[in-house]
């Protein structure tokens, strides 16, 4: 399925946004991350060609992860908190229909047992 121009657009924008965070990482994480994420490259092999250890690739993956996420928020300037706002309301407001439709669905169940006996 072709994307239309505005996924593009967004897509296209997020991409940027992501390869100028993955610069602005410093060399020892920016590596670890084009070699695991990018390249996907195992942990062994990665630790492999930069004579490191397992672990050590492990870390530094998780600090690149760490570091991305908290420059991503701070360019779409908001905390992380606001970018997965929970909406209350909206919600409230489904698990009562929700609840109303087991409800009616439970007595509709009920009046057919109790018509059978």
């Amino acid at each position: 399925m072709a994307l239309n121009p505005e996924q593009q657009a967004s897509n296209s924008e997020v991409r940027r946004l992501l390869e100028e965070a993955v610069e602005k990482l410093p060399d020892a994480y920016r590596t670890i991350f084009m070699l695991r994420e990018v390249e996907e490259m195992s942990t062994t092999d990665a630790a492999d060609v930069l004579e490191i250890s397992e672990e050590n690739v492990k870390v530094r993956l998780h600090r690149a992860r760490a570091l991305l996420r908290k420059g991503l928020y701070a360019r779409a300037g908001m905390e992380r908190k606001e970018a997965f706002e929970f909406h209350a309301t909206r919600c409230d407001r489904v698990v009562k229909n929700v609840f109303e439709r087991i409800q009616k669905q439970h007595s509709k169940i009920e009046d057919s047992t109790a018509q059978v006996q």
